[in-house]
């Protein structure tokens, strides 16, 4: 019988990424029961082994950016800038379903190790390279980090309260978006008839395909979107309103939901107040009623106003720190969690899954993030290379 949570065993890929958006891509990859290679530099491996809040992990090459993201996987060096790594890239190809790379658009070809050269060794390869802009285009050669993205994409200026200027989000989101919109393409990919292409993902489009929303005021209807702050711009009442104790969300969207909460905090006057009796004059004065509202809510805790409103049918939820959300049974007690053990760390490890639940589990990994190279010798016997060979290709630097 299969394990329905690990769809893609028996999938071997070459993660030959850095930082966010590639790895994250193999997260995804890894969680749904891939067996990923991370392909790293010898003694340096992914940056992200040296980014984090905790200095003392990323000394040890474990950073918080690195753990948060390469459970599961093996981890091999290999210089790819000399011939014999080269070669060797090449063998593992030809026994790999899928190979992912986030290098500038160029660096691959430049390497003689290009999606051409690559997939002449396995015709069945999916390769997949993640870019900030593209592999071609007037931008395509821009380094390109995930604030970079954010900041051409739009995202910061509809980010933010209006006047305060453009605000990046709170998270790299150009980066994770990237990673899945990596991770959806490859697994489509997978299940093609005939196996094997190159995929091509753009972090600004990825970012710009997640606006659709946003993006549609202007091409359907000729609105440039605007900074909203907390507010939703399609409706009213419908944002973020200050509580005795701090903030709820209150998304009355629907004119019943309207009706339902001016009612509850004993405000039906505002039903029939000339400037809030449809949705457009609601709109239009938005900030108003917003300082109507919390007039009221100001009197009682966020957890009251939270549980009286949902059950009323007004979708209302607190504004949560992420120590907070994450604490929390809703996630805490959906295996959303993992805790494991790293080499080099002292204490257990907590990272985030996927998501998603198949069959009511969530996908997982058996295994840690890996130390730097830890897994170059198995991998290289089995493709085949004696350990004479293997040792010689340490002493070379190749390894």
């Amino acid at each position: 019988m299969t394990d329905s949570t690990r769809p893609l065993a028996g999938i071997r890929v070459l993660d030959l990424t850095n930082v966010l958006a590639g790895p994250f891509a193999c997260h995804q990859l890894a969680h749904l029961g891939a067996e990923v290679i991370k392909v790293e530099v010898p003694g340096r491996g992914d940056l992200a082994r040296q980014l984090g809040a905790d200095p003392a992990l990323n000394a040890a090459d474990m950073g918080v950016s690195f753990l948060a993201q390469n459970a599961g996987k093996r981890s091999m060096t290999l210089n790819l800038k000399s011939a014999r790594g080269r070669d060797l890239l090449k063998a593992l190809v030809r026994r790999a379903d899928v190979l992912v790379e986030n290098f500038r658009p160029g660096v691959m070809a430049r390497l003689s190790v290009g999606p051409e050269v690559l997939r002449a060794e396995n015709p069945a390869l999916i390769y997949c390279a993640i870019s900030g802009f593209g592999q071609d285009g007037p931008w395509r050669d821009r380094p390109a980090y995930d604030q970079i993205v954010q900041g051409v994409s739009g995202v910061m200026s509809v980010t933010g309260a209006p006047g305060q200027g453009p605000m990046r989000a709170g998270y790299p989101v150009s980066d994770t978006v990237g990673g899945l919109t990596a991770a959806l393409a490859i697994t489509a990919a997978l299940n093609a008839p005939v196996r094997g292409c190159v995929i091509d993902v753009s972090m600004l489009e990825a970012t710009l395909a997640t606006m659709a929303w946003t993006v549609s005021n202007h091409l359907i209807a000729g609105v440039a979107p605007q900074q909203n702050g907390n507010e939703n711009p399609t409706s009213a009442p419908s944002g973020m309103f200050r509580t005795r104790d701090g903030f709820v969300n209150i998304a009355a969207n629907k004119d019943d939901q309207w009706v339902l909460l001016a009612r509850h905090i004993g405000r039906a006057d505002l039903l029939d107040h000339p400037d809030y009796r449809t949705r457009e004059d609601r709109k239009a004065h938005r900030l108003a009623l917003a300082a109507e509202i919390e007039s009221v809510l100001t009197t009682q805790d966020s957890e009251t106003w939270v549980e009286a409103l949902n059950a009323l049918g007004v979708p209302t939820g607190p504004v949560l720190t992420v120590p907070q959300i994450l604490d929390h049974p809703q996630v805490a007690d959906r295996g959303f969690l993992a805790q494991m053990t790293a080499p080099g760390v002292d204490r257990p490890v907590r990272v985030v899954r996927t998501g998603m639940k198949i069959d009511g589990v969530p996908p997982s990994v058996a295994e840690g993030p890996p130390a730097l190279g830890a897994d170059t010798e198995a991998v290289l016997r089995d493709i085949g290379l004696p350990a004479e060979e293997i040792a010689r290709l340490r002493a070379e630097g190749v390894i």
